[in-house]
């Protein structure tokens, strides 16, 4: 296994730790940061989230530069990243930070484009990522990480940042799943 599908697999593997954190009832206090109150639990969580969450670009930069791509990497970074958003997501909407039918509109784009995805496999094909799909992940990162992390920063200033970084989201993840089907769109009109 090569490098970066190495760090994809990091990624995977911070999940459960996200999740412990942000889940398993106890308490580390709480912590005023930059004008917001938090609680520790949900700092840590969302650096985590944060650090996982840079492992994509870092895994991508070094199968681009080392030419490692391969078609594990192009399987496990997708799904890494799919992981991570869902289970954060989900941990939002268990909190009550985040409106559950914009999750569900985010998970349903993802195992409809992840069953797409098998559908072109089965035809021999393995479909990278493309910028629209990279747009629409960096796009819930930042949102994600900014409801983890309460608003940090703008919450001062009485902005909510983290509700209109989660509706530019769920805009981004609309259109890049009617784009991904809209070119794959083949695989359905010649189906038998």
């Amino acid at each position: 296994m090569n490098l970066p599908n190495k760090i994809t697999i990091s990624r995977i593997f911070l999940i459960p730790i996200f999740l412990i954190v942000m889940l398993v009832p106890f308490s580390w206090g709480g912590i005023d940061l930059l004008g917001t109150h938090m609680p520790v639990t949900h700092l840590v969580g969302g650096l985590i989230f944060i650090l996982a969450s840079t492992t994509d670009w870092i895994d991508g930069y070094y199968a681009r530069k080392l030419n490692m791509v391969t078609n594990l990497g192009k399987f496990l970074d997708p799904l890494a990243d799919k992981l991570l958003v869902s289970a954060a997501l989900i941990v939002l909407v268990e909190m009550g930070m985040s409106p559950s039918w914009i999750v569900i509109v985010i998970i349903s784009r993802e195992f409809a484009v992840t069953g797409l995805r098998l559908v072109l496999a089965g035809e021999g094909e393995v479909v990278a990522a493309n910028m629209l799909g990279k747009v629409k992940t960096w796009a819930q990162i930042v949102a994600i990480s900014a409801l983890l992390l309460h608003n940090i920063i703008f919450e001062a200033i009485n902005l909510p940042f983290d509700m209109i970084a989660l509706w530019v989201a769920l805009i981004f993840t609309v259109w890049s799943g009617w784009d991904y089907f809209y070119k794959n769109r083949q695989a359905f009109v010649n189906s038998k």
